[in-house]
């Protein structure tokens, strides 16, 4: 049987509906901006932050190490990514064993993109485990206390909960399904989607994957301008953003004033994420929501507040 190690864990298991944020370090070795937002998002109530893993192939500080100074520095607790784009097997062990030793206790186990896309294109990919392999490969050292070939650690076991990511806008879907399934079995203790901004695309995943059984936290992203959210409806493969969300913004952009602006915006969001958090909370395999709101934390008190 499984075991809830986190604060999210337990909670998802104690039938919480669950918020976890995102925190995104930049190249620098000075996180106070970064320690600023998760003060902010501990407040309005989130379990637990992504720290992300250089996302998009752009080289940030390393993940482990924020997400330990940041759950140290706020008392936040984090969700250390690790990509296997970077690292081999070997170095995917001592980085997991790492994170456990430094007290992390959720690690968001990820591919991640090709490194030719990000701001170093020469670096070499490695890829020697896919996602579902780095899964296969925590649950091993967490339950059995071995590698992926057999070798036995010394001392305690590493206590952590493995999340894995999801798709909610692949089409066809039932790839993805299948991907999950394999997740699943390899030991994932919780999903976390994709954006979504169509209610309706979420809802009919949400009911495919029931019967998959694991908790599912539907990822949103509350865009703080139009050519943010323009940017997901055109650029990220099966995001598609509603027509009406998208007019919204484009009348906000006529507003000159930049406070009047902020505030019309904020409104916005709340209003609609919210109805959309109201609606996927329906389905049994929601867990809870991932607001993606890098750089935008104060949006999230009044949204979880609206949900109430």
């Amino acid at each position: 049987m499984k075991k809830a190690f986190s604060n999210l864990m337990k909670a998802i298991s104690e039938g919480k509906f669950v918020y976890t944020g995102e925190l995104e370090p930049h190249r620098s070795i000075d996180l106070s901006e970064v320690e600023s937002w998760a003060r902010t998002l501990k407040e309005a109530g989130i379990v637990a932050a992504n720290v992300t893993d250089n996302p998009r192939s752009d080289s940030a500080i390393s993940s482990m190490v924020a997400s330990y100074l940041i759950q140290r520095n706020t008392g936040l607790e984090t969700i250390y990514q690790l990509r296997t784009a970077d690292r081999n097997r070997l170095a995917l062990l001592s980085d997991v064993l790492g994170g456990a030793a430094l007290g992390l206790r959720n690690i968001l186990a990820l591919t991640g993109d090709h490194t030719r896309i990000g701001t170093t294109p020469s670096s070499k990919p490695v890829f020697d485990l896919d996602s579902t392999g780095l899964i296969a490969l925590i649950h091993k050292l967490v339950y059995e206390g071995k590698d992926l070939d057999g070798n036995e650690l010394k001392g305690p076991r590493p206590e952590i909960n493995v999340g894995a990511a999801a798709n909610p806008n692949m089409d066809p879907l039932e790839i993805e399904i299948l991907k999950l399934e394999r997740k699943a079995e390899a030991g994932a203790d919780f999903f976390q989607t994709q954006v979504v901004f169509d209610v309706e695309v979420a809802r009919r995943f949400l009911r495919e994957i029931e019967h998959i059984k694991v908790p599912t936290l539907v990822g949103i992203f509350p865009p703080r301008s139009y050519g943010q959210a323009e940017f997901f409806d055109k650029y990220v493969p099966g995001v598609r953003v509603p027509k009406e969300f998208m007019e919204a913004f484009a009348r906000f952009r006529t507003i000159e004033d930049k406070q009047k602006r902020s505030e019309k915006i904020n409104e916005y969001n709340v209003e609609y994420f919210s109805n959309f958090i109201r609606e996927v909370k329906k389905e049994r395999a929601c867990a809870g929501i991932h607001i993606m709101a890098v750089g935008y934390p104060e949006v999230i008190k009044p949204l979880m507040e609206s949900v109430k």
